[in-house]
């Protein structure tokens, strides 16, 4: 630890980091001022002429945006999509991977290699096998078949990640917290979850961000009124070919809530990273 934090202290190192971030900042900015130019504006030139003339950029694009029906719903539908599939899946592996850590019941190792088994399995695999299963259920083409489907293939991983980070706990911490007679509920509520918050809140970055830019399972199991962000973009590319002026607004939306997420949840996940670095 205290040797990454020497590295990061040399001159070099972050002038290499500043300049390594500016070049990952440049395609958002670009599309950025994209959003911001009208479509004559764009045939004209790239998003960089916009930068000697600023009187072109207007917001216009994005109230013509959230005047348009469909991305509007489109981008609720995306909301209620990844909140649930996020908090579910984390809510759900919490409290596997402390079962699978600390308590003992019957055939604990062997569902856990099945969950682990479970890691290998490609998504394609189950997405006929699924779609007939929601078809008969009454859920294919609905928001929460899309979430089901979601939190179903983002437990595993899920699970595995907090079993191996609450395993790592110090049991005496653990005992010590069971003879002050602490019930397991307890426990996990008032010592594990807050002990585990680095893991976690990795957790539901990665969470959130495979399911807000998913288009192959919303593809495949929502449609034309439950569909995200992800699929109407990709349909507006479809139905008007180079229509910059709703693709770039829409677009940068669809980027930038995600990049707000992470950036609000950063200090957790670098110490989700450097501790699990450490261990």
């Amino acid at each position: 630890m205290n040797a990454v934090r020497r590295s990061l202290s040399n001159g070099l190192v972050q002038a290499f980091l500043v300049l390594t971030g500016l070049v990952w900042l440049t395609p958002l900015a670009g599309l950025f001022l994209s959003s911001l130019r009208s479509a004559q504006d764009t045939a004209k030139g790239g998003w960089w002429t916009a930068l000697a003339s600023p009187g072109q950029l207007s917001f216009d694009n994005y109230t013509a945006l959230l005047k348009n029906a469909g991305m509007t719903q489109a981008f609720w539908n995306t909301v209620l999509i990844s909140v649930p599939a996020t908090l579910l899946v984390v809510v759900i592996a919490a409290l596997a991977g402390y079962a699978f850590a600390w308590l003992d019941f019957p055939l604990r190792e062997p569902l856990f290699l099945l969950v682990v088994a479970l890691l290998v399995v490609p998504v394609q695999i189950g997405l006929l096998p699924v779609a007939k299963l929601f078809g008969a259920l009454g859920l294919f083409g609905t928001i929460p078949g899309v979430v089901l489907f979601h939190v179903a293939y983002g437990l595993p991983f899920a699970v595995f990640l907090l079993r191996n980070y609450f395993a790592e706990m110090p049991k005496e911490m653990l005992e010590a917290a069971r003879m002050d007679g602490g019930s397991e509920w307890r426990i996990f509520t008032r010592l594990v979850l807050p002990v585990g918050r680095p893991a976690i809140a990795s957790l539901a970055i990665f969470q959130f961000l495979w399911v807000w830019n998913d288009m192959l399972v919303a593809l495949l199991f929502a449609n034309s009124s439950s569909q995200p962000l992800t699929v109407q973009l990709q349909s507006q590319i479809r139905q008007f070919g180079s229509n910059i002026d709703v693709l770039a607004p829409g677009a940068f939306l669809s980027l930038i809530v995600p990049v707000v997420v992470f950036f609000a949840f950063q200090r957790h996940f670098v110490q989700g990273v450097m501790a699990g670095s450490v261990k």
